[in-house]
């Protein structure tokens, strides 16, 4: 177990360092430190000292990758990549090219984000994976055929809808929320019960047909007909055997949600005005903030790197057949 995880957390460290190097290059192939200058001093009659002091202040000024000028270990680490972009391996995000502290900003953020998105990870799997396994067990009835029309139909229509209507219905028909905005913790409850139930609403379609058809692939394998012909009953076969063997490639699926547990929801957050990690990110593309991006960028990637290999020792509790060597 021990040379395995060493072995996941060297290739995961080899990916942050792909990514980082990618997302550096690609920002400044888009914007050079000139163009990023000019966006944040607000406009293209900016004067070339006025740039050249905003870099110089922001430590904009110095090359991109290697410093020439410099003398020894200095012609790596007198750059912009190894101040900005390889200081975050060591937690140091440094500050937003507006001049605030990334880290705070995270740290204050990544709770109305946390308050939003477990309770619609949580509450959502066990929701689509026990109304997934219903609808295995009732397969080819009347009651699966609607059920199946019903999640098509809720499938083809946008989460905005979703958004917009809960926001009409629940805050301004009936008047049982706020239509946006957050209060803290302890008053955050009654703005955050409209964005996690419409999370909840609009992830129930696609999570409980693609539940369900893990679950009936598992239904005509050979170990469920070995099951019922020792007289085992129909509910005990889903949930002791089609259950558990079908949890394997959900957990698979589960990885790709975890980042976003902690990076929040763009769009919820957006139109509901919760100040979490998803609208800063959104703040940032649209100033075209390269401080805060890039370190969206790698906090995401560093989550999915560690939800790979939590799924891989996931594996071992659901399945005694994996082993981790």
């Amino acid at each position: 177990m021990t040379a395995y995880l060493l072995r996941r957390i060297g290739y995961g460290l080899l990916v942050l360092i792909g990514v980082n190097l990618i997302t550096f290059w690609l920002f400044f192939k888009v914007n050079t430190p000139d163009d990023i200058a000019r966006i944040q001093l607000g406009g293209k009659r900016i004067t070339a000292d006025a740039i050249t002091k905003w870099k110089a202040e922001r430590g904009y000024d110095k090359p991109l990758l290697y410093n020439s000028a410099a003398q020894g270990a200095a012609k790596f680490t007198n750059t912009i990549y190894f101040e900005k972009s390889a200081a975050m391996f060591a937690l140091n995000f440094g500050q937003s090219d507006d001049g605030r502290d990334i880290w705070y900003e995270i740290r204050t953020r990544a709770g109305p984000s946390l308050a939003i998105q477990v309770p619609v990870f949580i509450v959502g799997l066990a929701l689509y994976v026990s109304f997934a396994l219903l609808l295995a067990l009732f397969r080819g009835t009347r009651f699966d055929l609607a059920s199946q029309i019903l999640l098509v139909v809720m499938m083809s229509i946008s989460g905005l809808f979703y958004i917009i209507g809960g926001q009409f219905l629940f805050s301004k028909v009936w008047r049982l929320v706020p239509v946006s905005g957050y209060d803290g913790v302890m008053d955050g409850f009654r703005f955050l019960v409209l964005p996690v139930m419409i999370g909840l609403i609009a992830g129930i379609a696609g999570s409980t047909r693609l539940y369900r058809t893990i679950f009936i692939e598992e239904v005509g394998k050979d170990y469920v007909r070995t099951a019922r012909a020792k007289g085992m009953g129909e509910l005990a076969v889903m949930f002791r055997h089609v259950l558990k063997n079908g949890m394997i490639p959900i957990l698979t699926g589960v990885v790709v949600v975890i980042p976003t547990l902690f990076m929040g929801s763009l769009l919820t957050e957006s139109f509901f005005g919760i100040p979490g990690l998803g609208s800063y990110t959104i703040e940032a593309i649209q100033a075209q903030d390269f401080g805060i991006v890039r370190s969206m960028v790698f906090i995401g990637t560093v989550l999915y790197v560690i939800g790979l290999i939590a799924t891989d020792i996931s594996y071992t509790l659901v399945d005694p057949r994996v082993r981790i060597e």
